[in-house]
């Protein structure tokens, strides 16, 4: 029986604190007695009951004063892991006011005018006193799991005057409580995961009130994967492999992050058998262990290499499969964890060419008799899942038995879309859970190296699984764990409670994630930074690039990438100068260097697109933009060993190891291959060209007369421009002759065998209706004069469309989902924009996703006018989301009617196969097309219609002659009345 409390080192005990053991096991009952029975603090600040501030308020508790913080008391018989994460607090209030405050574990009670009391109910003599007299009100948390309260509380006991409680209804409750007390107060979940400093406060105050937290999702947590390069080589230089030094930071990060739950990684690792400190570990420190969809029965794969005899096939091979895994049940002792069940092919491959129901439903019988026999319990009392990844989902959707107590985790398709959800309002002891990834290794390509998730998809997908019902388990494969920094926060921190981030707060957390790391003075800046450049890498992850992704010649679309990139980077460079230089390790891990490389990466494939271009019209261009080609290949190198030996003083070495240039196939390239660039030399022609834009070949003398260039009053494009070029290494001297209404600028200076020009019209001035003209460009030499003629088509035509109308020019009409001119709610469905979501803009989709399913033109719509000149048959193409057929009923279906004709319906999975699954996640985006009739010119009303609620719409462009091909899409029409 302890008779004394343990202070740590540079603590005073006071004798007024002091208690008999006798009180202690009697829950301190006595003193309950002689304090006053007051309920909960009445006073609540305006900030939200228990919030922590700089400055004090009426009955408001000292966290700091002074720079010393509130000394700290916890039961001496609490739990390992909420010890451990008490001492972390108090060196985190350390490091936060700059002294060090007192820590009281054992029998002492709190004395003076302030404390911070920690304890676990029913664990803790201190915390079940303060319930049973009322002084924290428990109601909400007890019984709960991982729940906990902060409350400032008057007199808690004989001698003190004032304390914050944080208590927790189980272990991990506490744990929770403590490290959202140390977040609040200023100490980031990255503190050493991404070097971000702690905030400094020499006094900060926690109004009075209680503040209640508990999850809605059970398990919470990260898979370790595809760990090979970067992870492996810098846990092994830094820790000397994924040992317990290695594991206790990702614990330490997982439980800051309220997540509880871990696949450790398994590339060629064993979590149990590499360190056998591992496990012991994460049960002491509160983290709950797994292993990945292909490792039943806490056995990693890696392991059966090692230890397994015979074939991985249990129709051949049964009992030594049994005995393996019956060791890992037994090896796996009293320690928390999820056990895997089933069953797959060794290598994460199919188990067999067909769904084998009946085999897999006697693995997973004998398996859970090994459960039962290892554990000494029934099977049901251990929690399990059944992961249906990949092929395994046709073994549920072709209706196996699996017993109910067992977790169903479904998954996504590997690139963020969810593949299969359960019947809203279907319920099963076990639940339903959902296994998602930030990062990926297979096909159509890996993607490994930078972040590409939009928080905004996480979001919409999430939200949907939310609806559904899938709210036991939520997983997301991580890779490196980083870069992945700022989706591994928004997944965790969306699962511990995704209501309290409604659409409408969606927009605000990247610059409240943001102020957590870098301070409140230019959150706003930085979040807008991770915003943009997750939206520009998801829509084309970067080992998907290729040198002609985005369009070279139309909409100047290339070009606009590599300024949107130039621009953050930009923007990236000004706030690292503004920020302190405290911050910049930080920075630079978590916005300054994915921009920039992204940026890099983006400018280094539309170089060498321009080179092959230059190449092939045999200009010379190409030498420069070969140079430009080996200039930014060398930059990503120096990017990588900027962070890889600057940052952190060299801490992160390896971590950007990843290769991403020189993809052929699915599989990452041994290192980085520069794309192949060509270089001219010499005299290439006896003439000058001309190159317009929109045009591949470069036009010359002589040549038969080309296809009119069009010029259309309601373009989106003001002008239309054009490079002339000398083939033969002499000057150029050029003039340019046009109808007086049209204008051609030369750009003055630059290259004197190069020239650029912008030709315009003067609308006022020019014929109305559709008018044929000429441009020719003539060059001088001498006496001899040679010209290159464009014939072209000038539209001179006035739209007389009402305000908001969308107006047809250059063969179609494009605009955002998002700008619609009604939306109509129906059938209990409304529409609601997500912000960022997409390509290009905003998205839109209805709610709640479990509305009824629609009949086409019968439910909600989206209405856009639009004034087209072209009559006749029009093509409509709608680009969407690539959203799966979660409810498994065969159909994804929206409907596009114009006017008032028949709505024509749209199966967005219709014949889907394996190329067309490809080009969606890879152009992370469906795009479908219907036709219609547009019988006369003017306004008209294309209406997108809502039949199956999980649609997501982006984007609209109405072919009328059709587009110019780009990768994003044409540029979005003018807008009647619109700036």
């Amino acid at each position: 029986m302890r008779m004394t409390a343990k202070i740590e080192p540079g603590a005073r005990r006071a004798a007024a604190a002091l208690f008999p053991c006798l009180r202690r096991i009697m829950g301190l009952a006595l003193m309950a007695l002689s304090v006053t029975l007051a309920g909960p603090g009445a006073s609540r600040a305006a900030d939200g009951p228990a919030a922590v501030s700089a400055t004090p308020s009426d009955g408001a508790a000292a966290l700091i004063v002074k720079k010393r913080p509130a000394p700290i008391f916890v039961d001496g018989g609490e739990n390992a892991g909420v010890l451990r994460a008490v001492r972390n607090l108090r060196a985190d209030l350390a490091a936060v006011g700059g002294a060090e405050g007192e820590l009281f574990i054992g029998d002492a009670a709190p004395a003076g005018d302030r404390a911070i009391i920690v304890g676990t109910l029913n664990n803790s003599a201190l915390i079940d006193a303060l319930a049973a007299t009322g002084k924290i009100d428990v109601s909400a948390i007890e019984g709960e799991w991982e729940g906990f309260i902060h409350q400032v509380v008057d007199a808690p006991f004989p001698g003190a005057s004032r304390a914050l409680v944080i208590a927790g209804s189980d272990r991990r409750g506490t744990i929770f409580g403590v490290y959202d007390l140390a977040e609040r107060a200023g100490v980031s979940p990255w503190k050493w995961w991404a070097d971000v400093p702690v905030k400094k406060s020499a006094n900060l105050y926690i109004a009075p009130g209680a503040r209640i937290e508990k999850p809605a999702i059970r398990y919470r947590g990260i898979f370790l994967n595809d760990e090979k390069p970067a992870l492996w080589g810098w846990a092994n230089e830094t820790f000397g492999g994924f040992n317990h030094q290695f594991y206790e930071k990702v614990f330490e990060l997982i439980l800051r992050l309220k997540g509880n739950y871990l696949w450790p990684a398994m590339w060629g690792e064993a979590f149990y058998d590499d360190d056998p400190l591992n496990a012991p570990l994460a049960h002491e420190m509160g983290v709950v262990i797994g292993t990945s969809h292909h490792e039943p029965l806490a056995r990693a794969h890696a392991e059966w290499a090692r230890y397994g005899e015979g074939p991985w096939d249990y129709a051949r091979n049964a009992q030594s499969l049994r005995d393996f895994w019956r060791g890992g049940m037994e090896r796996l002792g009293g320690n928390e964890a999820v056990v895997t069940i089933g069953m797959r092919g060794d290598g994460d491959e199919a188990m067999s060419e067909d769904t084998a129901i009946d085999l897999l439903e006697t693995i997973v019988a004998d398996q859970r008799a090994i459960i039962a026999a290892a554990t000494g319990k029934p099977a049901p009392e251990t929690p399990q899942i059944w992961a249906l990844y990949k092929e395994v989902q046709d073994y549920y959707d072709k209706g196996m038995d699996v017993p109910d107590d067992v977790t169903l985790l479904f998954a996504d398709d590997n690139w963020g879309n969810i593949r299969r959800l359960p019947e809203p309002g279907a319920e099963r002891p076990g639940g339903y859970g959902v296994y998602y990834h930030f990062d990926y290794v297979g096909g159509p390509r890996n993607y490994k190296w930078l972040n590409t998730t939009q928080i905004e998809r996480v979001w919409e997908q999430m939200s949907l699984a939310w609806e559904f019902g899938a709210r036991q388990m939520w997983i997301v494969n991580v890779g490196d764990l980083k870069p992945m920094e700022f989706p591994i926060s928004f997944f965790l921190d969306y699962a511990w409670n995704p209501q309290a981030y409604p659409l409408e707060r969606l927009p605000e957390y990247p610059a409240m994630w943001a102020a957590e790391q870098f301070g409140a003075e230019h959150a706003q800046e930085i979040g807008a930074l991770l915003s943009a450049y997750t939206k520009y890498n998801a829509r084309r992850k970067p080992e998907l690039l290729a040198p002609e992704t985005y369009s070279l010649l139309n909409f100047n679309e290339a070009e606009r990438v590599v300024a949107d990139y130039a621009a953050l980077a930009a923007r990236a460079d000004a706030l690292r100068k503004k920020l302190p230089k405290a911050y910049d390790d930080a920075f630079v891990q978590l916005v300054w260097f994915p921009i920039h490389a992204s940026a890099n990466l983006n400018a280094l494939n539309v170089a060498a697109g321009k080179n092959r271009l230059c190449v092939d019209r045999r200009q010379p261009c190409a030498n420069a933009y070969a140079d430009e080609v080996e200039t930014l290949f060398a930059k990503d190198a120096a990017l990588t060993r900027l962070y890889h030996e600057n940052v952190a003083g060299g801490k992160w070495r390896h971590m950007m190891d990843q290769t991403h240039i020189g993809y052929t196939y699915w599989q990452q390239p041994d290192q980085n291959v520069m794309p192949a660039v060509a270089r001219t030399s010499g005299p290439i022609g006896p003439r000058f060209a001309v190159v317009v834009e929109g045009r591949r070949e470069a036009l010359t003398p002589g040549q038969p007369p080309q296809a009119a260039i069009i010029f259309d009053r309601n373009s989106a494009s003001p002008g239309l421009d054009i490079e002339i070029f000398s083939r033969d290494g002499a000057p150029l001297d050029v003039e340019i002759e046009t109808p007086a209404w049209i204008s051609a600028a030369l750009a003055p200076g630059g290259d004197p065998q190069t020239q650029q020009a912008t030709i315009s019209v003067s609308w006022e001035a020019a014929p109305a209706g559709e008018t044929g003209a000429e441009l020719r460009i003539v060059r001088r030499s001498g006496e001899r004069r040679e010209a290159v003629t464009l014939p072209l088509t000038i539209r001179n035509r006035i739209a007389e469309a009402p305000a908001g109308a969308f107006i047809e020019a250059d063969g179609y009409v494009a605009f955002e989902a998002a700008h619609y001119a009604r939306a109509v709610d129906a059938g209990g469905a409304s529409w609601e924009i997500i912000p960022n979501l997409g390509r290009t803009g905003d998205s839109v989709a209805a709610f709640p996703r479990t509305a009824p399913v629609s009949a086409a033109g019968a439910g909600a719509h989206l209405e856009y006018d639009v004034y087209v000149f072209t009559v006749g048959e029009a093509e409509i193409e709608t680009t969407l989301a690539p959203t799966l057929d979660v409810t498994g009923k065969g159909a994804l279906r929206y409907a596009v009617s114009v006017d008032d004709q028949e709505p024509v319906v749209v199966n967005v999975h219709a014949n889907e196969m394996t190329q067309a699954w490809d080009a969606s996640v890879a152009d992370y985006a469906h795009r479908r097309t219907t036709r219609h009739v547009i019988a006369a010119p003017g306004v008209h009303t294309v209406k997108l219609w809502l039949i199956d609620p999980a649609v997501v719409f982006q984007r609209v462009t109405v072919n009328t002659e059709g587009a110019a091909e780009t990768y994003l899409g044409p540029p979005e029409s003018l807008r009647a009345g619109v700036d």
